[in-house]
């Protein structure tokens, strides 16, 4: 039973894996014996989770520099990963941004620059895996939504616009990969605390409140408590689940 949740001998990509929910998902998985690589623009950052990682886990870590943003970059990462380990099992598309305007403020390179990080890359990172998934006869690719993948926010348009097309793309990919055994699920987190919320309690007036007022535990999220719905969508646990998005998030979603 415990090999279901088992990464051992897995070789798993997180894109922005060096801070907030995508180096708690990159420690998750180092945890349950994943090779892990953590993808991501900041080197000194990625430098400084990785050193953590190996401390902690004793895996193998490789650091790759890489803008999601551009084609070429993304197909390198792909092609790094391969010469270094000889295989790809799992793709968690976290990498994401955000620009906070209200609609009528949007230039239409604010809405681009969002749409191309947080969707276009999600799709780039996903085709450039799958070769390798498909010759190792399946392989597992995770999507990082959010609350704004269901809820609508003034300042938010592109962002939700990227999120709520990360969960169409989820499905899409999942339908049309499913005879190549990769399973492609979404998890939607609610509100986490990390660099990024932090940034926008600072932006948005009242958003700790209302947060606090939703959801039902009564608390913000930590990025660690992601961990355990990654691995399960990760590993073998989950072999008859694809095209689900999943939240995550103390109950936000289903309170009135």
């Amino acid at each position: 039973m415990k090999d279901l949740f088992s990464l051992k001998g897995k070789v798993a990509i997180v894109t922005g894996g060096n801070g907030g929910i995508g180096k708690g998902i990159t420690r998750g998985f180092a945890g349950v014996g994943a090779d892990v690589v953590i993808a991501a623009r900041n080197p000194k950052k990625t430098a400084e989770a990785a050193a953590e990682i190996k401390k902690e886990s004793g895996v193998r870590v490789l650091e790759v520099e890489v803008d999601v943003k551009q084609e070429s970059q993304i197909n390198a990462m792909a092609k790094k990963v391969l010469d270094a380990f000889g295989r790809i099992d799992v793709l968690v598309n976290n990498a994401g941004m955000n620009i906070r305007k209200m609609p009528q403020d949007l230039s239409a390179a604010d809405y681009d620059e969002v749409l191309s990080a947080n969707l276009r890359a999600a799709f780039l990172c996903s085709k450039a895996v799958y070769p390798a998934m498909k010759k190792a006869g399946g392989g597992k690719i995770i999507n990082i939504g959010s609350m704004t993948s269901i809820f609508g926010g003034g300042k938010l348009l592109p962002y939700g616009t990227s999120k709520g097309g990360i969960v169409a793309m989820t499905r899409a990919l999942a339908v049309a990969w499913a005879l190549d055994n990769i399973q492609v699920n979404a998890i939607l987190p609610g509100w986490i605390d990390t660099e990024m919320t932090q940034r926008a309690r600072i932006e948005l007036e009242g958003l700790n409140e209302r947060v606090l007022a939703r959801t039902p535990v009564g608390r913000w999220g930590r990025p660690e408590e992601l961990q355990g719905t990654a691995i399960y969508l990760a590993t073998a646990a989950s072999n008859f689940i694809t095209g689900v998005a999943l939240p995550v998030d103390g109950g936000y979603s289903v309170n009135l």
